[in-house]
């Protein structure tokens, strides 16, 4: 959820939550699913409906209680001993003001966890392992976060065209959420959607406010991820509701996103000859995995190690390979958690399965590979077992 204080920024939340959501990026799942109780906006065209949130009046500030869930991950799968708040669903209370700082309190049965914005920095605490992660947010971002201008009319309606070649976009559904009257919008992809099957967001009809976003697994009536809110007020927000809740005791670790970009990330080299010239081991990238065409393969960098990134097939059903020496394996993988093994070839593998993915990692000849996608588990296998 976000608070639009201008026309350009309340369509661009409303749009912005449909397409991110459809693309496999969806949030967490909630108490109120549209329900039929409750006040109901008129019945509208999509267009109409997002002009009326145009129109709404600059908010001075949002205070909600949400409720989410999260079936993403299967049971058992974090280390032994582990345990994530942001694995978990839960209640929460969020506080965002009209210059935007923003505060979150979360209750989950993994434990608490805390986000706060000033403007400056964000932070997160997470009780489970009692510590607090801070990374400055760069001036321009703070203003780009501001935001300033007006979206024409023309603009919406380009913009829902563009949704429209690549996705099955519903009408503007008359619903009430958290007490309000809401239209919400499903979009599901035309193409192959890999495991996604749709997503779903609802906006304050009057307000123009984001108040749930869901992601749909193919088949599926009931949402995979999903955040909504149960009750929501307009008006100021006390500086003292956006001020953190102090934990002198627990760890600080300052990210510097400096670092980060640096170290990490595409390096605009591509090409199978390009790419196998970079490297100090044989690269695996035949045309064609699992079915899927080759796309695109580029050299990318892991915390300053080179490795290698390949796509294969288009759109949402994608598959993506990552490969690196596993002395370089410095961003994480799959063998530390506690997931079923899975025989590639000869080698024992981990594998992820959730309603809307699966990851496969192995080792081989002292190469890390890790295969992703919103893909079926024997999609994903059989793209580990086609890699030479």
């Amino acid at each position: 959820m976000r608070l639009p204080s201008t026309p350009r920024k309340r369509v661009y939340a409303i749009l912005a939550a449909v397409a991110i959501l459809a693309a496999g990026g969806g949030i967490a799942q909630a108490a109120l699913n549209g329900s039929d109780n409750g006040p109901k906006p008129p019945s509208r065209p999509l267009a109409q409906a997002v002009m009326t949130a145009l129109q709404a009046p600059k908010l001075q500030g949002i205070t909600a209680s949400i409720h989410i869930t999260n079936n993403l991950l299967p049971a058992g799968s974090l280390p032994k001993g582990v345990a994530s708040p942001l694995a978990a669903g839960g209640d929460g209370r969020l506080w965002l003001s009209a210059d935007r700082h923003l505060r979150l309190d979360l209750h989950t049965t993994a434990g608490d966890v805390q986000a706060i914005y000033d403007g400056k920095r964000a932070s997160l605490y997470d009780e489970s392992s009692n510590t607090t992660y801070t990374i400055p947010v760069p001036a321009a971002a703070a203003k780009d976060a501001r935001g300033t201008g007006q979206l024409p009319f023309g603009g919406l309606q380009q913009g829902l065209g563009a949704l429209l070649r690549f996705w099955n976009l519903s009408g503007a559904k008359p619903t009430t959420t958290a007490g309000r009257p809401t239209y919400t919008v499903r979009i599901s992809p035309k193409d192959d959607g890999g495991l996604l099957g749709a997503a779903e967001v609802a906006w304050d009809a009057e307000r123009g406010v984001p108040l749930r976003a869901a992601v749909y697994a193919q088949g599926s009536s009931d949402p995979v991820i999903e955040i909504a809110a149960t009750k929501i007020a307009y008006g100021p927000v006390k500086a003292s509701d956006l001020a953190a809740t102090p934990h002198p005791d627990a760890r600080t670790v300052e990210i510097n996103p400096d670092d980060l970009a640096a170290n990490s990330g595409p390096t605009g080299v591509t090409g199978v000859d390009a790419v196998q010239r970079r490297l100090d081991f044989q690269l695996a990238a035949p045309d064609e995995l699992a079915g899927l065409a080759r796309k695109r393969v580029e050299l990318v960098s892991l915390n300053g190690a080179k490795g290698a990134m390949s796509v294969y097939g288009s759109g949402l059903g994608t598959i993506a390979v990552f490969q690196y020496r596993t002395a370089d394996d410095r961003h994480g993988s799959l063998s530390d958690l506690n997931l079923p093994e899975v025989n590639i070839d000869g080698r024992t593998g981990k594998e992820l399965a959730t309603a809307l993915g699966t990851a496969v990692s192995f080792e081989r000849d002292g190469v890390a590979y890790l295969v992703a996608g919103l893909v079926p588990p024997v999609a994903a296998e059989n793209a580990a077992r086609g890699l030479r």
